[in-house]
């Protein structure tokens, strides 16, 4: 029987998954929105201006290779969580995936984006954290020896 953790890990994973698959095909297709295709493109120049490597190295990255960039990532990532069942394999889609979030709330801040454009960058944050929470609580939970006889656990002795 799978313990509520586990219904709550698996959800996550293949939500959070098909999500990026589709914010990643944003990215790179115009054939879903045409409008927000243009409007990423527009706003993936400013983006690429205060990548981090650019003010630390000098290094300038083209938007437009920027913009494919993440939306692969985010779609190979997204495609990770959603179907393969290992977890170290998810886990590292959902690492890319917490870094890639982190770096876009970087760069809406240092652009001065409004809230309303840096909010989902957020939510999705705190989401990907979130799931790795309860995925190290749920591996705790069956590494745990006394997990299995929660009185164990509180110290009672059985007979």
């Amino acid at each position: 029987m799978a313990t509520s953790n586990t219904i709550v890990l698996k959800s996550l994973s293949v939500l959070l998954g098909l999500f990026f698959v589709f914010v990643g095909a944003l990215k790179l297709t115009p054939h879903i929105s045409k409008d927000l295709y243009k409007d990423l493109r527009t706003e993936y120049v400013k983006y690429a201006k205060v990548f981090p490597l650019t003010a630390l190295f000098g290094i300038k990255i083209p938007s437009k290779w920027y913009r494919r960039c993440v939306g692969i990532l985010e779609i190979v990532c997204g495609l990770a969580m959603a179907l393969i069942p290992f977890h170290k394999v998810k886990n590292a889609a959902n690492i890319t995936l917490l870094m890639l979030m982190l770096l876009g709330v970087y760069q809406h801040y240092m652009v001065s984006d409004p809230f309303e454009r840096s909010g989902p960058a957020l939510v999705f944050t705190f989401m990907l954290g979130g799931r790795l929470v309860v995925w190290y609580q749920t591996s705790r939970k069956e590494t745990d020896p006394t997990s299995a006889n929660p009185a164990q656990a509180n110290g009672i002795k059985q007979d």
